[in-house]
């Protein structure tokens, strides 16, 4: 159901978002009446010149106090609680989303799928399948906003930020630039596509056919001399990158982090700003060496690396190589919906699911 005044719901958490709205007007409204209009009536009637009883009376109203004190507390804690959940539930996609790219760049929004298809202000999305966005931007901060999905998230420079949504409603809707990141900025719009799932794969076939972010980690990771290091080199005492991505990294000085896409891309552009414990800090940075789309694709491949539970603790010295050449890598299949699982997650109308980059303390990856 789309309520009046707001745009048309075209995701699932669409509603859940349209009701916080709803609640916070609607009691917002009660206690506008609730101040406003006894100001008006007291304003009218005890105006200059009116026969009325102006005597003060000096007698407390302590039920009162703890009337008008303690029922706007549990209003409060109730909006609180509502708006916290719907938050939450934003903020937490699921592990098995499927995760496209986004690059904001004066002035445009570039886009590429998993399997590799690329747009540029344009964005398809199957119906009833979690999407996961992994965005970041080239120059200035821009913001991601689709006011169907009732999703926005500022994308930054050298920063990656993500929103998900699960498409609910085919059709076409509108795609904006939240935030003035230029002279052109009134131009970055794009138009974002719902379509069924079997007419968005054979979508994905139609038009040129690019190489799969996997894929093209996979040879930029040879290419940038990665292997050299970082697959069983002799010579070279460098991190572990099996089973990197999710697992926990014991660094220098007894600290942990956990080895998110945030620690992937500090690892190749800041690779001493954490070091890992036993390894010496001989990285150079890759700092104007790849673009932010490359940087996700290494990203990517980084994450199909071994099957390290998120949480595990590993990286430590002692620790297995890399992955073989030829091994894992080369069994990637880069036409999934989804990377790191064979199938994407897809969401019921009631919400319900259906039945590393080199590291730190190395040298050139």
């Amino acid at each position: 159901m789309t309520f009046p005044l707001f745009p048309e719901q075209a995701s699932l958490g669409a509603r859940e978002v349209d009701y916080v709205m709803l609640w916070l007007i609607g009691i917002s409204c009660f206690f506008l009446l609730v101040t406003a209009g006894p100001i008006a009536f007291f304003c009218f009637r005890y105006r200059r010149g009116n026969q009325v009883n102006r005597v003060h009376i000096r007698k407390g109203a302590l039920a009162l106090e703890f009337t008008w004190t303690i029922i706007p507390i549990f209003v409060a804690l109730g909006l609180f609680g509502l708006g916290a959940s719907a938050y939450f539930r934003q903020r937490h996609p699921p592990e098995e989303a499927m995760e496209l790219h986004v690059v904001g760049k004066q002035w445009m929004w570039k886009i590429q799928h998993p399997e590799g298809k690329r747009e540029i202000n344009e964005l398809h999305l199957p119906e009833g399948v979690a999407v996961k966005l992994l965005m970041t931007s080239e120059d200035v901060i821009h913001s991601f906003f689709v006011p169907s999905f009732r999703v926005k998230q500022d994308v930054l420079p050298g920063r990656y930020t993500t929103i998900w949504m699960v498409p609910s409603k085919p059709g076409s809707y509108h795609l904006f630039c939240a935030e003035f990141c230029g002279t052109s900025h009134s131009r970055m719009i794009g138009r974002v596509t719902i379509m069924p799932r079997a007419e968005y794969q054979a979508w994905l076939l139609t038009g040129e056919q690019g190489e799969s972010p996997v894929a093209a980690g996979a040879r930029l990771f040879r290419e940038l001399g990665c292997t050299g290091c970082h697959v069983g080199s002799p010579a070279v005492h460098a991190p572990n990158l099996n089973g990197l991505f999710g697992s926990v990294v014991p660094l220098e000085g007894g600290t942990t982090t956990l080895a998110d896409e945030r620690y992937l891309r500090d690892s190749i552009m800041l690779p001493n700003l954490q070091i890992v414990h036993g390894y010496e800090a001989l990285m150079p940075s890759y700092q104007g060496k790849v673009s932010e789309e490359e940087l996700m694709a290494v990203i990517t491949y980084l994450k199909t690396l071994g099957s390290g539970k998120r949480g595990e603790r590993i990286g430590g010295p002692g620790s297995a190589g890399a992955v073989e050449a030829g091994g894992e890598a080369a069994r990637v299949q880069p036409l999934h919906l989804d990377m790191r699982t064979p199938a994407p997650a897809v969401v019921q109308p009631d919400g319900a699911p259906a039945a590393g980059g080199p590291a730190k303390g190395g040298t050139p990856p």
